[in-house]
């Protein structure tokens, strides 16, 4: 994993009450984290003021050392039971967010002292790539991005007809799992477990649809799996060629940069032009790829013809179709033309996506 990934730091656990101390050493040992212990002291000062979370026992809620400090956020009070009136007033007294219930409330506070534990990290942003029509070279722009882009990226296959994206990659004999496995995920997912599980080559995660299942990822799955990469740091780039059935609206919408390729075509560009400005469009703020085509459209007239800004032009790449054939990934070097253009869609994203966290937005 990256360097930017999370890394652990100790929360402070106050209590004498061994049953409860053992209960919490083993909920922050499953959470990655170790336990500072203190009642009292420079050692309970130090750690109240720098822990990034105060577990309080309820047997400690009458402590005067504890009482004398002054609030705080991030301090949960632990009980293994319900509190009387008396020490729900200490509680409220020392500020405490909230007082867990062991073992009812087990499964939030393991993922509350998750949450703590865990250093800020840099969002990961998001790319969808998407073609006008069928055969516009969508889903190699995709893969280049995310070869460009490696190590620790992951590549989403948006389109279920497409014949499975690891072939793009040539990772179809690479062990991990397919959407098929992944369709039923929903809400919070861990990122660093879901990278774990897929299929890795030269750095690029890909998650790809099964030749021997095809099928649509629903939006819920598309979004957890988009937002667990995400939120642990991993840049992402989907791959919405052919129409971009499944997931689109969600992956649109939530996409640092939209990417749309277009053949320099008369008839591509006019079919650009139709999607683009068709009302309600997810693709209406979109950069465009134009493909060059020999005695085609000029970048001039397809930026004219579709209205949307032209992030790079693809010149002709000879060797892209034999190393697709022969089960090779595309070549993104330096003198590469498809390398060219994938870098020059890194500097858009990372210049937006960089300008997004400047101000908030997400």
């Amino acid at each position: 994993m990256s360097a930017s990934r999370a890394t652990s730091i100790r929360p402070l656990v106050v209590s004498t009450d061994d049953g409860l101390v053992d209960d919490l050493l083993r909920l922050l040992a499953a959470a990655g984290a170790e336990a500072e212990l203190a009642t009292g002291g420079p050692a309970l000062r130090r750690g109240h003021r720098d822990a990034p979370l105060v577990l309080v026992g309820a047997d400690a809620l009458g402590s005067g050392g504890l009482r004398s400090l002054p609030r705080r956020p991030g301090l949960v009070v632990v009980a293994t039971g319900e509190l009387p009136a008396a020490e729900w007033a200490r509680a409220v007294e020392l500020g405490a967010e909230r007082v867990a219930v062991l073992p009812a409330d087990e499964s939030w506070l393991l993922a509350r002292v998750a949450t703590a534990v865990r250093s800020p990290v840099e969002r990961g942003w998001l790319v969808a790539v998407g073609g006008c029509c069928g055969g516009a070279g969508a889903s190699t722009v995709a893969t280049a991005v995310a070869l460009a882009a490696a190590p620790d990226v992951l590549l989403v296959d948006g389109d279920p007809w497409g014949g499975g994206l690891d072939l793009v990659l040539g990772a179809e004999r690479a062990d991990g799992l397919r959407w098929p496995d992944l369709a039923g995920l929903r809400g919070r997912v861990s990122g660093d477990a879901l990278l774990a599980a897929l299929p890795e080559i030269g750095g690029v995660h890909v998650l790809a649809h099964s030749r021997d299942d095809p099928g649509p990822a629903p939006d819920d799955a598309v979004l957890a799996v988009t937002e667990a990469a995400r939120s642990a740091g991993c840049p992402v780039v989907v791959d919405l060629s052919r129409g971009a059935p499944g997931g689109a609206s969600t992956v649109l919408g939530e996409a640092d940069l939209a990417v749309l390729v277009v053949p320099g075509r008369l008839r591509a560009a006019t079919a650009a032009r139709l999607l683009v400005e068709a009302p309600g469009s997810l693709w209406s703020a979109a950069h465009v790829v134009v493909g060059r085509v020999p005695g085609g459209l000029s970048r001039a007239d397809v930026t004219d013809l579709v209205g949307r800004p032209v992030v790079a032009e693809l010149a002709h790449d000879r060797s892209a179709a034999p190393r697709g054939e022969r089960g090779q990934p595309p070549e993104v070097g330096v003198r590469s033309p498809l390398g060219g253009v994938a870098r020059r869609i890194l500097t858009v994203v990372r210049s937006v996506a960089a300008g997004r966290a400047g101000t908030g937005v997400r």
